[in-house]
This record gives structure tokens, C-alpha cells and sequence, in this order.
């Protein structure tokens, strides 16, 4: 498992991050075991959001693992708040960002997170009750470090105008099909759809200000249109190329999936969303593959994508 320093923090995470939106579709023994698991390889950054299951994903995670103060000392927890489910609208304020928390805190039977995320972007954000809230949260010791989750750079210097803590973290939908975030940068001043910048350069930006990009459903197509990998009839030439690789390096193509990420330099973690123990092994044997810049550049190809 390769490890990386996340900027502007004392943490040392694990690239690969075990995502639990689904978990609540396990048993409580079955939520152990894939817990147990990621940690048995090397995992030690786990994901949540308040809007998984509506809450009962982070109680079934604190409760499965059995929640206390040595295992939480060896894990990385991060959350995220600001989608109201219950009216279907997204909320940065103040008031709902703290009552987030405490909720978390409480389903997740712990004193602190590590990291909290703004999930999604608040169009009528009042960026000056963020940073109050952030204040509110850090003082009291309930969280340590911020970051957000789909942000383009432009919100993300709205926010950071206003908060004294540094954001750290910025969550994007990452894989070797749904790679928006490196195509504009590849076909720069083309006439092409692919050429089209539609998130302000937002991998350049991160890379930039020392925030960590996290890819969100790596082996999705599209916006969970579905699993890439195995899918034959859509995705031919990517399975073939991502399979001869996984033969040449000894692993399944889950290993590939995840190398053709962690092999980016701006030191990308994985968020894992399998409910599946045995894709969890198979992922972690891509946190560190050094796939060739042949090897990357073949993949991303594969998946339709143009290297003018």
C-alpha cells in the first residue's frame, strides 16, 4: 500500500480510501468483514456522508466495527454534509452545517472527524456562515481539517476568501472513463468537444494549492450509468487494453483500474464504494503499480479519448 502526506495536515493516508455509501446493504458481520479487510490491507481512510442510507451507514460502520478509542486511533474519518435529502436541496448554512456534525459525530461514535466535506455546492451559499461554522467546529475540537466535494476552483476561493482553515481536500468523479478532469488539459486550443474546459482546470488548480484530489466512483461510466469494467459491448478496446495489462503485471483489472489513477503525480486517492470484500484486495494491488507513461496514455485512449 503506497502512502501519501495529505498537505497542510499531519495525516499520512493511504491512496486507496474505503467509501461506505452502500455498506448499509451488508449484514452487520458482513460491514465487519469488509471493514476488517481494508484494514488487513493497508487502509486507513474511511469515507462517509450524512445522506448515506440517511444516516444509517455511519451508525452501521461505528456499530460493526465496535467503535472505540484504539481502533478510532488507527483510522482516518471523513465526512461530508450539506444535501438535504428530506427536501432535496443542498444547504451550507450555518446553522445546518454544526446540527450536520453533531449527527455525524454521534452515528459514528466519536469525539472528532479528521476531515469534514461540504458535499455539494451551495448556489446560495453565505460563505461568511461556513467560516463561522468551520471556527465553531475547530475550536471545539470536533473536526480538524475541511475540505469540499465537487467544487470548481472559482467556489473554492469563495470559501477560502472568507475561512482561515485551509481546504484541503476536493472530491471529483475520477476514472479511465469519466476522465473530464484531465481532457481539456490534454486537447488545450483544439476544436474539439474535448477541448472544452468545464470545470475551470480544476485538476490544475488542486495541484496548484496543495489540495488533494480524491476520485469518486473510479470504474463508473458516465453518472453511475454503471460499471466500465467487464462491459464488453460499450467499453470493448478499454477491457482489452486494461486486461493485457493486467496479465503483463500478474493482477485483475480492478488492480489496472485503480493504477491508471494512482499513477497520476498529483497523488490521487481512490475512493472504493465495493460492498465486496475480495474487490477491495484486488484494488489495493493497484495503489502503487508504476504503469508506464505508454501504458497510461494506451488506457486513456482505449477509453475514446483523443492525444492530438
Amino acid at each position: 500500500m503506497k502512502y501519501l502526506n495529505i498537505s497542510n495536515t499531519e495525516l499520512k493516508s493511504s491512496n486507496i480510501i474505503m467509501g461506505n455509501m452502500r455498506i448499509n446493504e451488508l449484514s452487520l458481520d458482513g460491514a465487519e468483514k469488509l471493514i476488517r479487510t481494508a484494514m488487513d490491507e493497508g487502509i486507513n481512510f474511511f469515507d462517509h456522508a450524512d445522506i448515506y442510507g440517511s444516516g444509517e451507514c455511519e451508525e452501521m460502520f461505528s456499530t460493526a466495527i465496535k467503535m472505540n478509542s484504539d481502533i478510532r486511533e488507527k483510522m482516518i474519518l471523513q465526512s461530508k454534509c450539506g444535501i438535504n435529502t428530506k427536501g432535496n436541496y443542498y444547504d451550507l448554512s450555518k446553522d445546518y452545517i454544526l446540527n450536520s456534525v453533531d449527527g455525524i459525530l454521534s452515528r459514528l461514535k466519536t469525539d472528532y472527524l479528521d476531515i469534514l466535506l461540504l458535499h455539494r455546492p451551495d448556489t446560495l451559499v453565505e460563505p461568511e456562515e461556513v467560516a463561522e461554522a468551520f471556527s465553531k467546529l475547530k475550536e471545539s475540537g470536533k473536526v480538524k481539517h475541511f475540505g469540499v466535494s465537487n467544487h470548481n476552483p472559482a467556489q473554492i476561493e469563495l470559501l477560502q476568501k472568507y475561512t482561515d482553515e485551509k481546504l484541503i481536500i476536493n472530491q471529483l468523479q475520477f476514472g479511465a472513463a469519466h476522465t473530464n478532469i484531465v481532457d481539456s488539459g490534454i486537447a488545450v486550443n483544439m476544436d474539439i468537444n474535448q477541448s472544452f474546459d468545464r470545470d475551470g482546470s480544476v485538476l490544475e488548480y488542486c495541484r496548484l494549492k496543495d489540495i488533494t484530489i480524491q476520485a469518486w466512483s473510479p470504474f463508473q461510466h458516465g453518472f453511475f450509468d454503471g460499471v466500465f469494467l467487464g462491459d464488453m459491448e460499450k467499453f470493448p478496446e478499454l477491457n482489452q487494453t486494461i486486461n493485457e495489462l493486467a496479465e503483463k503485471y500478474g493482477v485483475t483489472s480492478t488492480a489496472i483500474a485503480t493504477a491508471w489513477i494512482t499513477r497520476h503525480p498529483a497523488n490521487i486517492q481512490v475512493i472504493l464504494g465495493t460492498t465486496k470484500p475480495s474487490r477491495i484486495i484486488d484494488a489495493c494491488k493497484g495503489s502503487d503499480i508504476p504503469l508506464t507513461r505508454q501504458e497510461w496514455y494506451k488506457i486513456y485512449k482505449a477509453a475514446g479519448n483523443m492525444v492530438p
